[in-house]
């Protein structure tokens, strides 16, 4: 039965809409793994030698004291990112399949994903340079099967903590807190779990415990999967009451203020678009890495203008490359009244152009770098509102991706949000403003830079009208066809 249910899962792969239209992305994306895979393997051999001989330090008793970070990171990024399969098993609760053999398969499915594989790329090598460097080798591979034993039960709890925010931010806090307690010397908390996963190869029989702790909770999953397993139950999407909200200081916008009121009840109530708002707020503190000189490759002049673009829009390209997704659960119901699609389209902007200017205000922080930071910051946003707002919109009539609002998996992106036609707008998102800037750095100097950024900004507010036609005119070619999307759910 097993057989049969990959047999279907693999018709299913091939079958679906996206398939053929973004085949061509599916390729990358497997290069992209590849290349992932590949340099993870250097990291796992050239860690133990970079410890060993550039810091002069014993390269296992390091790396197994900050195995406890690894380990905590892995739980959140597959929180994150990691897909449950719970959408795929809905149709087979309609045929004659015994309920014990779709949990083992569906979880067994988790089991073999891309989070659990590519930590091999690292450890395996590392730990056979560590045999190769004089380490026995029976107690390597049982420490290399505790650690592995570790990641195995992150995948199964983060079933349990499939729709619990509060346990997410409760583990990211308090390794946030470690770290930052570890890094100005308060308390190091790795001086307590280094000598536990040292113990996996000093004291072999302790791998007993990480193992008997991975099947505990590959049989909590696979029970509290089979509780669920009902499409009355575990598999309904939860309905919560809902408080009315007036806002009412938005009926200034005319007939946009029904789409704007109903975006902004949309971010406030459900958890994928409060996802999105949270990453908007990171985005503003990613400049950090650009304006502080910690990173040498980073202080070219156009890498200024590349930083100021994600700190004041962050919002705007998380939100914007997914329009009109968002409203993926009842965009036919919606098509089918009689509206403006340029109201439709104008409210997205306006949300985006307000979440732009409190981003850049936020980021006003950046001008104790100086106020040529802060200036690189103020003109980058004034480009994002003037120009890559309609880019985002043009490139999400060509995103057909269907969200759901209820779950924050695929929050940092899917490969369906990019095609040929979404890549070729990343042109004037991001490379153009950078390449004007760098021409003026070079003709005259950081000012006449910023100047041509900010001139091609005014100019795409000159031309809104006409822009704003062939987004229009894009999202009414497309309507059909993203109709069609939507109906599939895999």
């Amino acid at each position: 039965m097993i057989k049969h249910l990959i047999v279907l899962q693999w018709k299913s792969f091939f079958g679906s809409a996206s398939f053929s239209s973004n085949i061509a992305i599916k390729i990358i994306m497997g290069f992209f793994a590849l290349y992932l895979m590949l340099t993870f393997g250097f990291m796992g051999v050239g860690t133990y030698y970079f410890l060993e001989k550039e810091m002069e330090l014993n390269a296992f008793e390091m790396v197994n004291k900050l195995l406890v970070y690894y380990w905590a990171f892995d739980l959140i990024f597959r929180y994150l990112l990691q897909k449950m399969p719970i959408v795929h098993i809905k149709p087979l609760l309609f045929l004659p399949i015994k309920k014990p053999i779709i949990v083992q398969y569906s979880i067994w499915k988790t089991i073999l994903s891309f989070f659990n594989i590519i930590h091999a790329f690292f450890f395996i090598p590392f730990s056979v340079v560590l045999v190769s460097n004089g380490y026995d080798s029976v107690p390597v591979a049982l420490w290399l099967l505790g650690f592995y034993a570790l990641l195995m039960s992150n995948n199964f709890i983060n079933i349990f903590l499939n729709r619990v925010d509060s346990v997410l931010f409760g583990v990211a806090g308090l390794i946030g807190a470690l770290g930052l307690m570890q890094y100005y010397g308060v308390f190091d908390v790795s001086v307590i779990t280094g000598p536990i996963f040292q113990s996996f190869y000093n004291t072999p029989f302790v791998v007993l415990i990480p193992v008997s702790f991975m099947v505990a909770m590959y049989w909590a999953a696979y029970r509290y999967f089979k509780r669920r397993l009902y499409l009355d139950d575990g598999l309904a999407v939860r309905v919560q009451e809902a408080q009315s909200e007036d806002l009412g200081w938005l009926d200034r916008f005319g007939s946009v203020a029904v789409f704007l009121k109903n975006d902004i009840k949309l971010i406030k109530r459900n958890k994928r678009s409060k996802t999105t708002v949270m990453m908007s707020i990171m985005f503003v503190f990613y400049g950090l890495l650009f304006f502080t000189n910690s990173i040498e490759a980073y202080e070219g002049p156009g890498w200024r203008i590349f930083a100021g673009l994600f700190v004041t829009g962050g919002f705007l390209f998380s939100f914007g490359q997914y329009v009109p997704s968002w409203d993926s659960s009842y965009y036919p119901l919606m098509m089918s009244q009689n509206i403006r699609y340029r109201d439709y389209l104008n409210a997205k902007w306006w949300l985006m152009v307000m979440a732009t200017v409190v981003s850049t205000i936020l980021a006003s922080f950046y001008a104790y770098f100086g106020w040529e930071v802060y200036l690189a910051i103020l003109v980058a946003g004034f480009y994002n509102v003037g120009v890559n707002s309609y880019m985002v919109l043009w490139g999400g009539a060509y995103v057909k991706t269907p969200i759901d609002l209820t779950s924050n998996k695929g929050a940092f992106g899917s490969s369906q949000a990019f095609n040929a036609k979404t890549l070729l707008l990343t042109i004037p998102k991001m490379l153009v403003p950078m390449v004007l800037y760098v021409i003026g750095h070079v003709v005259k100097g950081p000012y006449l830079g910023y100047l041509l950024v900010a001139i091609a900004a005014v100019l795409g507010f000159a031309f809104k009208e006409k822009v704003f036609n062939l987004i229009e005119k894009n999202y009414k070619t497309e309507k059909y066809k993203t109709l069609a999307a939507y109906k599939q759910k895999n």
